[in-house]
């Protein structure tokens, strides 16, 4: 844990067995009030982890699984009650008894100034890129590029941040992807100037 962090004592962590450096809190990471912080079985995979960057704040009810391995970098804000949720069941296999399938485990990462709402949920895998928005109650189950703003259930991208500080998307590569980017590109400023 790092120098000037603030954990409510009402925090739990629930993890089994012991390793290093499985969850790790850079300077002045805040955490509130009945925030869940779960690791599981930390020897069952050398994914399993927490690492929180510097000046991150969890705001009250955060359930953060770091089962599958979650990354969050500085100053990123998680809003209350938000769900960031690396693991899960496999569904279509083996037993028909979900509990006695397999756990699925997939890195979720969270960069630099992110914002993540209230009661939002991210699924195992996603990468919320640097400085991207996701909504409130938003459901995000596919990455959400830097400096974007994802919103929905199920998320979708609905706009770029004003500013112009982050790249908004890769550069379509066929002659059909451009016109149809020239003609989105178009008619997103007819709705702006009226």
């Amino acid at each position: 844990m790092g120098v000037d962090c603030r954990i409510d004592p009402s925090v739990s962590v629930m993890r089994f067995g012991q390793r290093a450096d499985v969850l790790c809190l850079a300077d002045g990471v805040s955490i509130y009030a009945q925030t869940r912080l779960v690791l599981g079985d930390v020897v069952a995979d050398p994914c399993v982890g927490i690492h929180i960057g510097a000046r991150t704040i969890v705001n009250v009810g955060g359930y953060l699984s770091g089962e599958g391995g979650l990354e969050i970098g500085d100053d990123v804000l998680i809003g209350p009650h938000a769900k960031l949720l690396s693991a899960g069941h496999a569904i279509d296999e083996g037993d028909s008894v979900i509990a006695r399938n397999r756990i699925t485990r997939a890195k979720i990462v969270v960069e630099d100034g992110a914002w993540i709402g209230a009661g939002a949920i991210v699924l195992e895998g996603v990468t919320i890129g640097r400085g991207a928005v996701v909504a409130a109650g938003a459901l995000v189950r596919q990455d959400v590029p830097a400096g974007m703003v994802a919103a929905g259930m199920p998320a979708r991208l609905i706009r770029s941040r004003k500013g112009g500080a982050w790249p908004v998307a890769e550069t379509p590569t066929s002659w059909f992807q451009r016109a149809g980017a020239e003609l989105k590109r178009f008619f997103r400023q007819e709705r702006e100037i009226k």
